[in-house]
């Protein structure tokens, strides 16, 4: 989890929704107001179905979508959907990664009331407790595909 966001212009952080909340931003182009609003984030892995159980079991989830190469869990409060794609080429990213190694392209942060029943959650699920740990208060694991992702207390 970042220790701080960027800021919104002025030197404050920009305005967040409350958890797990969508919301929509008018934005204005040279043709006119359009809606943009985060549906989903996608992470790929070498198996849809095995990544998305995972998570399924981590977080609670339900499935939205599912077929062999796409699966879509639906966030039980209404806000933005966690998907999954099968990508053939997928290459496991390394964390933290060295000169030369394929680097996450990004993590998930999952805010909890617990760290260590949190993480023992997540292993039993099969996540791997990262061997870097970078700050107190968070835990970094890897999903079976290798993503990292970060438990933090709230």
């Amino acid at each position: 989890m970042p220790a701080s966001m960027p800021g919104g212009g002025q030197g404050e952080a920009p305005a967040l929704p409350e958890s797990g909340r969508l919301f929509t931003v008018p934005v204005q182009d040279k043709t006119g107001p359009m809606k943009l609003q985060l549906s989903a984030t996608v992470l790929d892995s070498p198996d849809a179905r095995v990544l998305a159980g995972f998570y399924r079991r981590l977080l609670g989830w339900e499935a939205k979508f599912e077929d062999d190469d796409w699966v879509m869990l639906r966030a039980p409060d209404g806000g933005a959907s966690l998907s999954f794609q099968t990508e053939p080429r997928y290459v496991r990213p390394v964390w933290p990664a060295g000169e030369g190694d394929p680097p996450m392209m990004m993590h998930l942060d999952i805010q909890v009331d617990d760290l260590e029943a949190a993480g023992a959650h997540a292993v039993e699920q099969g996540a791997e407790l990262a061997a870097f740990q970078p700050q107190e208060g968070v835990r970094v694991y890897l999903d079976p595909a290798g993503h990292p992702f970060c438990l933090f207390l709230d």
